[in-house]
């Protein structure tokens, strides 16, 4: 097969490819990006892999960066851009079941494809658009389906993470696991104990957030994955009936772990340790736990006050909103960001009186007298109760 039209970031990089060929190595793009080249899907990283020894690739460019160079990797400076060049290699001993032990550089193209995940992901591009397809990943392409290279067991022994790519890929994709790989994946579940959380929630948000969740979900469950992930041990039932909800497609990571709270009946403190546990970043347990009390609200069809606009924000109340949706409990968007837009003041600096114009009107000292007199101001102009106006608030503070 021949692709008569490169993408734009192959087009870009060809110079790269046809300076190591011209200097006597093979060079071939491969991975994922020629795998979304051919499905039509952005590419998002361009990765060469050659004949080159490191040490070779050194010689032949004049601006490059040793990356992981132990491993194979050099990065080569293309005027402003950099694309990373790794030597065909075979790799030994994954005693972490993650990274291998040993590398060995080889000059040949399909001893390097051999050690990769999945046939969809074995195909190397030359620079005149040939495919190079030594283990009929074109074929599982094309039927849509994910299937490992060579023997499923040895290549998640190899690395365990690739039973999560795998649930991964079957949501972002759509396609489907082919039975062998799924019944290692099963078999082998237990090895992704041995990973690294980050990794395990990187591929998670990105099952959760593809286009196709139920068909990732339904392996993630069938295949006992989930066991393996943090404070999932008993949320087998609540996974089966995720599956029972509308397939539409979540927007964003808090969306993600909002649903998974309300699957798992959290609370907004019991919330958080779980998120902890998943390494999440703090940011993103706030939103989460900010947004659980008002999707709360939705489903009890209590009607949000200013204050929960106020404390929330527009986009964590959005995001209550999607979730809320699932349930059958959502309102329209433009109502709710008709309702915030109307807030008095969407943040306490834009409060017109602050700690120093009390002290100075009411002659206080510092103290905690100050900042309750501040917060209660803050929640009646939030109410509107009183006019935002310095004046009116400093009248309303000399009463309080």
């Amino acid at each position: 097969m021949k692709l008569t039209q490169l993408p734009d970031e192959f087009v870009q990089a060809l110079p790269v490819l046809q300076t190591i060929t011209q200097a006597g190595f093979e060079a071939y793009f491969v991975g994922g990006s020629v795998r979304d080249a051919l499905l039509g899907k952005k590419i998002h990283d361009v990765d060469i892999a050659t004949s080159a020894y490191p040490a070779e690739i050194k010689q032949i460019f004049r601006r490059t960066i040793d990356t992981g160079i132990q491993h194979g990797t050099v990065t080569v400076m293309q005027q402003e851009t950099a694309y990373e060049v790794t030597t065909f290699r075979t790799e030994s001993g994954y005693q972490d079941f993650r990274r291998p032990d040993h590398v060995t550089f080889v000059r040949s193209l399909r001893e390097d494809l051999k050690r990769r995940d999945f046939t969809i992901n074995a195909l190397a591009l030359q620079h005149d658009g040939t495919i190079i397809d030594l283990f009929a990943g074109l074929t599982d392409l094309e039927n849509k389906v994910i299937r490992a290279v060579g023997d499923p067991n040895e290549r998640f022994h190899e690395d365990a993470l690739r039973m999560m790519r795998a649930v991964r890929f079957e949501s972002q994709l759509g396609f489907t696991i082919e039975a062998n790989t799924e019944v290692a994946i099963r078999a082998q579940h237990q090895l992704l104990s041995k990973i690294a959380v980050e990794r395990i929630h990187d591929e998670f948000v990105k099952l959760m957030l593809g286009q196709a969740r139920y068909n990732g979900l339904v392996s993630f469950v069938q295949t006992e994955l989930y066991q393996q992930c943090p404070d999932f041990t008993n949320a087998g039932p609540a996974f089966k009936a995720l599956l029972k909800l509308p397939t539409t497609p979540l927007r964003s990571e808090a969306a993600v772990w909002l649903l998974i709270a309300q699957q798992l009946q959290l609370d907004s403190e019991q919330v958080k340790p779980f998120l902890r546990h998943w390494k999440s970043a703090n940011d993103l347990i706030h939103a989460v736990s900010t947004s659980l009390p008002v999707l709360q609200k939705f489903l009890a069809q209590q009607p949000l006050s200013n204050w929960d606009f106020y404390q929330a924000g527009l986009t964590n109340v959005l995001t209550a909103n999607q979730i809320a949706y699932f349930y059958g409990a959502d309102v329209a968007e433009t109502t709710l960001q008709s309702k915030y837009q109307q807030l008095p003041i969407k943040q306490r600096s834009e409060l017109a009186v602050n700690g120093g114009d009390l002290l100075q009107a009411l002659a206080l000292k510092p103290g905690p007298k100050l900042g309750q007199l501040l917060a209660h101001l803050e929640r009646a102009v939030v109410a509107a109760q009183i006019p935002n106006q310095k004046a009116a608030l400093i009248a309303a503070a000399t009463k309080l």
